[in-house]
């Protein structure tokens, strides 16, 4: 068979494998589609290159199974100095979690384990409009009625219909810091009172917001409270693959304490390495990722961190003041962390977006507006771009 014909027939098994240069060769071309984070072109999404420590790290590291801790003890340990050190950068030092396959499996083991604890029939989880998607994929698994409440003129929960929403079928409510959309942090302290009074457990969907926030104070910025500080908050999601520079899949879960997860362990005694206890969707679990999670809070320390926010938050700046200046076209609410929303006043969002699409910008869109998140990948130099063609596409679309 001639490397043409090899080819051609690369979307079937071949009966004999075809040689490793024809694979990196083919692999190359066709995904030379796919957009690369160093581009700066891609301004919609709330993940990043990863650090090069952490890809050192993972490649390093792949073949470690963390749903195995028995083979892999070191890496187990690993992971639980990780989430110690997560537990202190959200106020817990004693709290207990998993690194798991991401901000949506985590959500969906808080859902769980309020559920688990509640023992209540067809229990409701209140929401804001906000919230991410995963919480209608966790309530639909986990047969919970989702209760969707409205936000105030901040864009956040509203408190109070958040209270009224409370019924002695209630199992969960959650508020988001740094939700998906405007990256609004909801009033996590007034939700952790109504909690309290309700014997509600509450859940902090922190999946961006975790590695951004707890920066705030140390910045000089006004830091809204989130985190396990408050007494209401049960568990909090946060992902270490947005903004703490891990490689996919890092999201995280955190509970208050190790009892907690007593609600959904399972006991798995089949395990080449020994019988251990599980509360994760997922059984085989990477260990690389959580490997490098630990490295990169090692090696990059707060400091680290809190440079790397700095910077985000800086260019978020310098992308709000040029925005303003563009006629058609303005923000949506001014930004709490590096996410902004944009809307125009004289053409439909999808035409804009659509516009800078058709020149190689990665934006997302929303009903109404389109969200730009201003990533560790993110320079000046793209800010500068970014804009040049935003004005340009609306001189087209006034005119």
């Amino acid at each position: 068979m001639t490397l043409q014909m090899m080819l051609r027939r690369m979307n079937e098994m071949p009966e004999k494998g075809l040689p490793k240069s024809v694979i990196l060769k083919e692999l190359e071309t066709k995904l030379q589609r796919d957009l690369t984070y160093s581009s700066g072109k891609i301004l919609g999404s709330m993940c990043t290159e990863p650090h090069s420590l952490a890809k050192q790290i993972y490649l390093q590291y792949f073949e470690k199974n963390l749903g195995d801790p028995g083979l892999f003890p070191a890496a187990a340990e690993l992971e639980q100095e990780a989430i110690r050190m997560l537990g202190l950068l959200l106020s817990n030092p004693n709290a207990c979690g998993r690194i798991v396959s991401s901000g949506t499996e985590a959500n969906i083991l808080a859902l769980w384990t309020a559920r688990n604890r509640a023992k209540k029939e067809r229990g409701e989880v209140i929401v804001p409009v906000s919230a991410h998607c995963s919480f209608d994929k966790a309530c639909d698994l986990l047969n919970l009625k989702l209760i969707k409440v409205r936000l105030n003129r901040r864009f956040q929960m509203d408190v109070k219909a958040a209270e009224e929403a409370v019924t002695s079928k209630t199992v969960v409510m959650v508020g988001v810091a740094g939700t998906t959309g405007l990256g609004v942090v909801d009033p996590i302290h007034e939700l952790s009172e109504i909690a309290l009074a309700h014997n509600i457990y509450l859940h902090v969907d922190a999946a961006f917001g975790g590695f951004v926030l707890p920066f705030f104070e140390e910045l000089g910025l006004d830091a809204p409270e989130f985190d396990f500080r408050l007494p209401g908050v049960c568990s909090i999601t946060i992902d270490s693959h947005k903004m703490g520079l891990a490689p996919i899949p890092a999201g995280g879960i955190l509970f208050k304490d190790a009892s907690m997860t007593e609600a959904i362990s399972m006991r798995v005694p089949y395990l080449a390495g020994g019988e251990t206890e599980q509360f994760t969707v997922m059984g085989t679990r990477s260990g690389a990722s959580s490997i490098a999670v630990w490295a990169l809070l090692m090696h990059l320390g707060r400091e680290g961190y809190k440079a790397v926010v700095e910077q985000c938050l800086k260019l978020t700046g310098k992308l709000v003041e040029g925005i303003q200046q563009i006629d058609g076209i303005d923000i949506v609410t001014q930004p709490t962390i590096n996410v902004v929303g944009i809307k125009s006043n004289i053409v439909d969002a999808r035409l804009v977006a659509k516009e800078l699409r058709k020149r190689g910008w990665a934006v997302a869109l929303f009903p109404g507006y389109i969200r730009i998140v201003v990533m560790p990948h993110v320079k000046l130099s793209h800010i500068e771009s970014f804009l040049e063609d935003l004005g340009k596409v609306m001189k087209k679309l006034d005119g």
